[in-house]
């Protein structure tokens, strides 16, 4: 009986070109946060990443399974388990790569022939659920690559010759053309020079009826001219009055968390000496324990949000909002007895001086949204409006929010401030937020973009933005939020993920707020 070896031939994502040889009984496949395909042993964690699917040898191959609550799709057909054959195609989550599954016998690997490259771009074709464009797009560098690194030397080689000689043969018959075109030239030219010339006489003779239809033509000039005038002036000065019409209502968000003690309701503290100095491991690390003398040993984050309506709600991304659910030792902390607890949730808003405490209401179980609230009921700026239809494509929008957090606040601040910080050597994370806010530099972002897709589930457009600017507003040209910013692509061209507008209004219709 002939052995195989079985293995994974990633044809899309970040691990495009390689090839993981499944040599284990049991096999966990998992995605990092850049989609990278990581295949281990049960046992083996890869720290940051999430399971994508389970495989188990069953004789020659491998049956495929696929975790709770995630999607996998083999040949096209979304399944939860399945007896792998030679040459599925397997595409692991909604944006997920794919992969091509392979039995060889062994000793019998061999560099990819040229027929099954195509037969494989062929299966992604066919079987991938990505819009055409892209899809065709992926095919082509799919093929340019593999045939460039996969192929024998000798396939190479002889395409690299054949390149060479149809570009000899073309610079001649460039050269040909040129001759030829030449010669042509030279030949019309004085029969050229007189048609120009009689044709330019006609168009010059004018009649009483050509005047007639001058006049109209140039009457309608006038008025698309005018309404293109409008439209134009419009849209120059549309992001400079989004900007400061909704600036006010963008809020920056500080917090932090920690862990407490399920059993004795202690916070997990830093532990201390006798003098009060923080204790360490060998390598660096705090020693902490929910008997540390120590402060509470605390993890901060910052996000952006913006409010709604007029009852002091704002809204931004449930990972801004439990920051703890993207903590790989939140299930660590969590079999010892520990539980996540926010400690401090605060909201700076341009042109107030000081931040201001909300807390947490509730967190949408199917998309990536969150509700606060202000703990002090006073007056503030109006919330943002929802837009209650889908952006068209191409459609000019513009994102607000606090990328970088503080360091790009404290940029915006300019060189004294960053002086004064470091003369007084002060890079507490609250109190720089205070001094900033004091100060009057708590003011968001503002970036432009075109919305590339528009679905139920999700838009995608191109502005620039990165971490911390999540839960912020993406706007179109009436100011109205489109978009719940939630996630950057940096594989494609610092493309972003926003929540629709509709699935915000459905979240807060749920939550029986009236905001829009």
């Amino acid at each position: 009986m002939v052995a195989h070896v079985a293995s994974l031939a990633h044809l899309t994502g970040p691990s495009s070109g390689t090839t993981s040889w499944l040599g284990e009984t049991s096999l966990n496949v998992s995605l990092d946060p850049n989609c990278k395909v990581h295949i281990e042993a049960p046992d083996e964690n890869v720290r940051g990443a999430d399971l994508a699917a389970c495989l188990n040898r069953i004789h020659d191959g491998f049956v495929i399974n696929a975790p709770e609550d995630v999607s996998i799709w083999v040949n096209g057909e979304s399944i939860k388990s399945k007896h792998l054959q030679h040459m599925d195609i397997i595409e692991f989550g909604e944006e997920g790569p794919m992969s091509r599954y392979r039995l060889q016998a062994e000793g019998g690997l061999t560099p990819q022939s040229t027929v099954g490259i195509l037969r494989d771009a062929g299966a992604y074709f066919r079987t991938s659920r990505q819009p055409l464009g892209r899809r065709i797009r992926n095919i082509v560098l799919q093929i340019f690559r593999r045939l460039a690194v996969e192929t024998t030397m000798l396939f190479r080689a002889s395409v690299v010759i054949a390149l060479v000689a149809l570009t000899a043969l073309a610079y001649q018959q460039v050269r040909l053309s040129g001759l030829l075109q030449q010669q042509l030239i030279s030949g019309r030219a004085q029969l050229e020079d007189f048609s120009r010339t009689l044709a330019r006489s006609r168009k010059e003779a004018l009649t009483p009826g050509d005047l007639t239809s001058l006049r109209e033509e140039l009457d309608q000039r006038i008025v698309t001219a005018s309404d293109r005038l409008s439209k134009l002036e419009h849209l120059s000065t549309a992001t400079q009055r989004i900007i400061a019409e909704s600036a006010p209502s963008v809020l920056f968000l500080q917090g932090s968390y920690g862990f407490k003690d399920e059993s004795s309701g202690r916070m997990m503290h830093m532990m201390v000496n006798s003098a009060g100095q923080p204790m360490q491991f060998p390598n660096g690390l705090p020693m902490l324990s929910p008997d540390g003398k120590g402060p509470v040993a605390e993890r901060q984050f910052v996000g952006s949000g913006f409010l709604v309506g007029d009852k002091g709600y704002l809204v931004t991304n449930r990972h801004v909002a439990l920051p703890w659910e993207l903590d790989g030792n939140t299930k660590l902390l969590a079999l010892r007895g520990f539980v996540p607890v926010l400690t401090k949730l605060v909201a700076h808003r341009p042109g107030s001086t000081e931040g201001e405490e909300v807390v947490f209401v509730e967190a949408s179980n199917e998309t990536d949204l969150a509700l606060l609230k202000y703990v002090d009921p006073k007056e503030r700026p109006e919330g943002l409006k929802v837009a209650k239809k889908a952006p068209p494509l191409g459609d000019e929008i513009t994102v607000m929010g606090y990328p970088t957090g503080l360091r790009a606040l404290i940029a915006q601040a300019g060189t004294s401030f960053i002086e004064a910080l470091q003369s007084e050597g002060d890079t507490e994370f609250w109190s720089v937020a205070a001094r900033l806010a004091k100060s009057g530099f708590i003011y968001p972002l503002a970036s432009r973009g075109i919305v590339g897709r528009s679905t139920l589930e999700r838009v995608v457009y191109d502005a620039e933005t990165t971490h911390g600017g999540s839960g912020g507003p993406v706007l179109n040209s009436n100011g109205e939020v489109i978009a719940v910013n939630t996630a950057i692509i940096p594989e494609f061209g610092g493309s972003n993920l926003g929540v629709p507008a509709q699935k915000v209004i459905e979240f807060l219709t749920a939550s029986e707020i009236e905001t829009f």
